[in-house]
C-alpha cells in the first residue's frame, strides 16, 4: 500500500522525527505506483508555484518553503522556518528511489 502524506512542521520531511505524524495535514492511500507517482506529481504542480524553495531527497521526500514563513517558538525564545513537506510511503516505510 503506497500512501502520500502532506505535513507541515519546523523540520524538512527527511528528519522524520519520532513524532512526525503529529505534523501530518492530510495523507491519501493508492493501491499502485502509477497512481501514486501522478498524485504526487500533482501536488507538486500546485505547491511549487507557491514557495521560493523546492528541494528533493531520495525520491520520496519533497520540501518546500519561504524564508518569509516563519513563526515564533517560545520554547526556543526564537523564529523558526516552517516547511510544507511530502513523503511517499510503501508499506509505511519511505519508499526510497
Amino acid at each position: 500500500m503506497y500512501e502520500v502524506v502532506y505535513m507541515k512542521a519546523d523540520f524538512e520531511p527527511w528528519w522524520m522525527f519520532e513524532e512526525w505524524r503529529d505534523y501530518c495535514v492530510s495523507s491519501k492511500t493508492f493501491t499502485n505506483k502509477i497512481d501514486t507517482e501522478a498524485y504526487v506529481k500533482e501536488l507538486i504542480a500546485k505547491m511549487e508555484p507557491c514557495f521560493e524553495h523546492y528541494e528533493i531527497r531520495k525520491g520520496c521526500f519533497h520540501a518546500f518553503w519561504s524564508t518569509s514563513e516563519k513563526y515564533y517558538c517560545n520554547g526556543c525564545e526564537g523564529d523558526l522556518q516552517l516547511y510544507h513537506g511530502i513523503i511517499v510511503l510503501l508499506d509505511g516505510e519511505p519508499n526510497i528511489s
